[in-house]
């Protein structure tokens, strides 16, 4: 008899990372940070075509002289989000951590951002909101739904956008094998189409109608979509980070965040839409010693289960119905 697979839980444990939420209730915007400071190894597999990143350049190149990253930013606010990783390279560089060139230290803080312009303000996380995500990083428990980069985030945008979408979340699952490694994977869900449970049924997406709660099966939508459609809605993104306590190479690293997409495809219908700047981080800071397959394995377990999670526990404000609304 195989084995049973690990189940998740909402508890970051692996050594070397803490993760913060800042929450803007009022712009209905935030930030999610991940702290790595001592530095680990990072790669990144940038499939969305809608995507909005800063200092990703080593983590998607295998040659590049930079192969660790010491935190990484995801925020909403679109383009305008993107200064959300300021104040982290700041406090790094204040504490000393960073690449070291000799001179100063310089942190490398990859970013992406989602666009959750139409939940709230047209504003990305202030300054003060990710100042209060660095000083929320912590271990243990981690608060999901409509909190981090995950405030303003919605899903089931595929038909006529936002108006007839449900809400989206920030989601966090980790799988520890026995006497084995431990993956977890933290993701902003902000998908253009449908979220759908491990056994195929719809959990959140598209709606018929602004006044109705029945699901509308973007899958369906788009299979029958006349070639000269209008594009419904440009602003959506699904992000995830991965981390694991294994030892990875750069090149074993890339080859989890292609794994990892399967996260993506079990639980988006559908991911990776013209409309999507859907995008994986792989974060390495063990040194436990797993075969590539088990590490992308779990990651893809991981991503879909985080991706569920989090819409599960989105809160719609009143706005938009979340899950529980359903």
């Amino acid at each position: 008899m195989a084995p049973p697979f690990p189940t998740p839980t909402s508890a970051l444990t692996t050594p070397g990372f803490t993760l913060g939420h800042g929450t803007d209730r009022e712009a209905f915007t935030g930030a999610t940070v991940i702290l790595c400071p001592e530095g680990v190894l990072a790669a990144a597999e940038v499939r969305g075509s809608a995507t909005g990143t800063r200092q990703f350049d080593s983590l998607v190149s295998g040659q590049h002289v930079s192969s660790k990253a010491h935190a990484v930013v995801l925020a909403g606010g679109s383009g305008a989000g993107l200064s959300a990783a300021d104040p982290v390279v700041e406090w790094l560089a204040r504490h000393g951590y960073g690449f070291q060139t000799g001179i100063v230290p310089v942190p490398i803080v990859p970013t992406a951002i989602l666009f959750d312009l139409s939940m709230g303000k047209p504003v990305g996380p202030s300054r003060e909101v990710v100042e209060a995500a660095i000083v929320a990083a912590a271990q243990g428990p981690i608060e999901m739904g409509s909190v981090g980069a995950g405030t303003g985030a919605t899903v089931g945008k595929a038909n006529q956008g936002p108006v007839n979408g449900m809400k989206g979340g920030f989601g966090f699952a980790s799988l520890t094998v026995p006497e084995g490694p431990t993956v977890a994977a933290a993701v902003a869900v902000n998908a253009f189409g449908d979220v759908r449970r491990l056994d195929g049924t719809l959990l959140a997406g598209c709606r018929v109608a602004p006044d109705s709660k029945e699901l509308a099966h973007a899958e369906s939508l788009l299979a029958n979509l006349p070639p000269d459609a209008a594009s419904p809605w440009d602003g959506n993104t699904t992000l995830a980070v991965v981390m694991t306590d294994a030892v990875l190479s750069k090149a074993n690293a890339l080859k989890v965040c292609h794994m990892a997409f399967g996260g993506f495809y079990r639980a988006l219908s559908p991911a990776l839409s013209l409309y999507d700047g859907d995008l994986v981080v792989v974060l390495s800071a063990g040194e436990r010693k797993a075969h590539v397959n088990q590490i992308g394995v779990l990651a893809e377990r991981a991503v879909a289960e985080a991706i569920l999670a989090g819409v599960e526990a989105a809160d719609g404000f009143g706005i938009l119905p979340a899950v529980r609304d359903l």
